[in-house]
């Protein structure tokens, strides 16, 4: 499938993940539908974090960020391209990327790095309010076939829809470099707000699909899960659907595979769940593995980060990882 390359790049936004535990109670006095993303100003986040006792942690973060850095500790050659800002937040970003197997392909502005303060509730679900800053200044016109030049997989991340330009761009250099495009559909509330854009995107470019069952109903309108599942086939090479501690379906040629979940007694945040199933599924893609080992793989990622706050997986994590390669 891959013509013996392994490289995956990543496009997206870089952005800083600021984390906090809170009651449901601050969500909906911020005015969110638990669970969705939700752009903002940053001076909103500011006021957010004035009305929380809590000091958040700050991580590097962003959907397609989260899945190269995963492919980054799992040994993969994992490239990310976005923009960030000249600032304290940005330094950290790029840190976090080196020091986790990542090669940075970053522009820098004056503008500050975009943030996302992740609020998560007791129950583990994270609700996530965005300030792009910096990462909306990726110009459509710098995204060439160079710069998937040698990679198997272009990581694509649903939030690029809200610039089309970028998401059209990036999707016709992936495609005219010869890497297949994965496309995950990020959030129930970018499906609603873009689906014309990405049924167009999503029929003509994208090869691997991956969507969980909220993203799913939204971009399908079904609810039956193996409705929504050849539904999504019907738009990619690999379609995967995600049902959090149920595990996951994947379609692929005509026939469709169960993965069990890994189950885990702990979750205390969802945040990158998502992301880290990508990364330890592309992964296996790339290095030739059956989609039945690549869903196991996906699920132990997946497993693993839910049981710690934030997107970020500890070593002992890690190598607990290892053990299935």
């Amino acid at each position: 499938m891959f013509n013996g390359k392994k490289k995956i790049t990543g496009v997206g936004s870089a952005l800083v993940d600021m984390l906090i535990r809170e009651e449901d109670t601050y969500v909906k006095a911020l005015g969110a539908e638990k669970g969705g993303m939700t752009l903002v100003e940053n001076d909103f986040i500011e006021k957010a974090l004035e009305q929380t006792p809590h000091s958040p942690e700050v991580v590097s973060g962003g959907s397609a960020c989260n899945t190269i850095v995963g492919v980054g500790r799992l040994g993969g050659d994992a490239h990310f391209v976005g923009v960030l800002g000249k600032d304290g937040f940005g330094d950290i970003f790029t840190s976090d990327l080196e020091k986790n197997c990542v090669y940075p392909m970053l522009a820098v502005s004056q503008t500050p790095t975009g943030k996302v303060l992740s609020v998560i509730t007791p129950d583990a679900q994270r609700t996530m309010f965005t300030h792009l800053g910096a990462s909306t200044e990726l110009d459509p016109a710098g995204i060439t076939e160079e710069t998937f030049q040698d990679t198997a997989i272009a990581v694509v991340e649903g939030y690029l829809l809200f610039n089309p330009e970028l998401m059209k761009a990036t999707v016709n250099a992936a495609q005219k470099a010869g890497a297949r495009v994965s496309l995950d559909l990020a959030s129930f509330d970018v499906v609603e707000n873009c689906k014309s854009l990405l049924e167009e995107i999503a029929h003509t470019h994208v090869d691997i699909l991956i969507a969980n069952e909220d993203e799913a109903r939204a971009f399908t309108g079904h609810s039956d899960e193996d409705k929504a599942l050849a539904a999504l086939s019907e738009y990619a090479e690999i379609a995967v659907l995600k049902v959090g501690k149920r595990g996951s379906y994947i379609a692929h040629a005509g026939k469709n595979i169960t993965i069990a979940p890994q189950m885990v007694d702990n979750a205390v945040d969802t945040t990158g769940a998502g992301d880290l199933w990508a990364a330890g599924f592309l992964f296996g893609l790339v290095n030739g593995y059956p989609l039945e080992k690549c869903g196991e793989l996906a699920s132990a990622c997946g497993a693993e980060v839910v049981q710690v706050i934030g997107a970020k997986i500890p070593e002992e994590g890690w190598e607990r990882i290892r053990k299935l390669l």
